[in-house]
């Protein structure tokens, strides 16, 4: 089954809050017969997108494919946070590729947050970026380490934007009984994804890429990548389909695997938002298997909870999502679910971006096992660097060492989730 089309109609949104909330694009056309380019760029999401648009910025001529619409994948249903750092924390990254690269992915990371910040002013996206991003821990015994980590970035990194806050603090910012404290990190945020892909599209089609929706890939080799109705002849190609990649290139479908996401925005709160967050923040919490959430601009709650492995998304989303958020929020128990939507992102094995030039003339990036917003829209540009010359940031990024899934694409999944079972038995049991 091809997961392009195995939950979504073909070239339709999903019917999302985001999807509601964002003025779509006229529908680019697909492409039919064969064209030349620079640069040929798979998936139109935040890194394809970005790629292509500094590309273009650069002077070189790009195409860009897209199987259903620009933001169509994770890039247009995510939880909207932009986040700090990578995916692992610093001092896991010190001990996994050393001192140096360990600072310089931070200051990748920082540099992440500053693009995303740069591309919305400059191109006058409706993102609705809010600053503010909290981590809530469950157990008073994750506190300690909380605030190690806090400590270590303001004495190693210079990091001074994240306020530890205990149990009476932190709940009078996040009106719940489920946390033991938490931590705000101030020079995070959280925006509306899809408005933000949607307004990188028209930038990139400003700059002159052209632009082809309804135009999955088939087959990419070295120069060539085909579509249903139409070839593209290219120099370099760039990869960016992150979880839809399927098999189109095996080397880096080994190392990023797909799984599902779901999140439900509830009906408008009115004066009950205040039941829920006290100020305009987002928020994820400490379990292996994350719950995020936010308020949205009209009032609802935006909350994000669940896991599938599998091709298919569950028959009621609401139902998955309902029993976490209820988990945090009882009170919430009378309201009603307006929508509800299901995602396919990427993860790797040990949750860090997986860049690479697989095969000469091809460089691909995706794995962010939900760090995208900021990592995916600076991975374009950092591509973009590459397929030009300067190296510098990819080199650090392709050193991370990510390993390959076991098991092959036939048994990675059952494997996977096994793994993940075992990992939400354990946050129930809090352990």
């Amino acid at each position: 089954m091809n997961l392009l089309y195995a939950n979504d109609r073909p070239g339709a949104y999903p019917p999302s809050w985001y999807a509601a909330t964002a003025e779509p694009l006229p529908p680019f056309a697909p492409l039919q017969g064969e064209v030349r380019a620079d640069v040929c760029v798979v998936g139109g999401g935040y890194t394809g997108l970005t790629a292509a648009l500094a590309l273009a910025e650069a002077g070189q001529d790009v195409v860009l494919i897209e199987a259903h619409r620009v933001g169509f994948g994770a890039s247009g249903r995510n939880g909207g946070q932009v986040g700090s750092g990578q995916r692992l924390e610093q001092d896991a990254l010190e001990a996994l590729v050393g001192p140096d690269d360990a600072r310089h992915l931070w200051q990748i990371a920082e540099y992440a947050k500053a693009e995303v910040a740069r591309l919305i002013a400059a191109h006058g996206i409706d993102a609705g970026y809010r600053p503010g991003v909290a981590h809530a821990e469950r157990h008073e015994r994750e506190m300690a380490g909380l605030s190690a980590h806090a400590d270590h970035l303001e004495s190693a990194y210079g990091y001074t934007q994240i306020e530890v806050m205990g149990r009476e603090a932190f709940r009078a910012l996040v009106p719940s009984g489920a946390f033991a404290g938490g931590a705000v990190d101030w020079g995070a945020g959280h925006l509306h994804p899809l408005r933000y892909c949607l307004g990188l599209a028209r930038a990139a089609a400003a700059a002159g890429v052209r632009v082809f929706e309804r135009s999955p890939a088939h087959r990419i080799e070295r120069g060539l990548v085909a579509t249903d109705r139409g070839r593209v002849r290219a120099d370099q190609v760039i990869l960016a389909a992150n979880g839809y990649l399927g098999g189109l290139e095996p080397v880096t479908a080994a190392h990023v695997m797909p799984i599902n996401n779901f999140i439900v925005a509830t009906a408008p709160l009115g004066d009950r938002a205040r039941e829920v967050l006290t100020r305009d923040i987002a928020v994820a919490d400490s379990n292996f298997v994350v719950n995020y959430w936010r308020l949205s601009e009209d009032g609802r709650l935006l909350f994000g909870g669940g896991e599938s492995y599998g091709y298919r998304f569950p028959r009621d989303i609401a139902a998955v999502v309902r029993k976490p958020m209820l988990g945090i929020y009882p009170g919430l128990a009378d309201v009603a679910i307006d929508y509800a939507w299901g995602g396919t992102l990427a993860i790797t094995m040990n949750r860090m971006p997986y860049l690479a030039q697989p095969a000469p003339g091809i460089w691909a990036a995706g794995g962010y096992s939900g760090h995208g917003v900021a990592l995916a829209s600076l991975a374009g540009r950092i591509l973009a660097e590459a397929v030009g010359g300067t190296r510098a940031r990819f080199d650090v990024m392709a050193r991370v060492p990510v390993q390959r899934f076991p098991g092959g694409r036939g048994f990675r999944n059952p494997l996977l989730a096994l793994a993940m079972t075992w990992y939400a038995m354990r946050d129930r049991l809090g352990i």
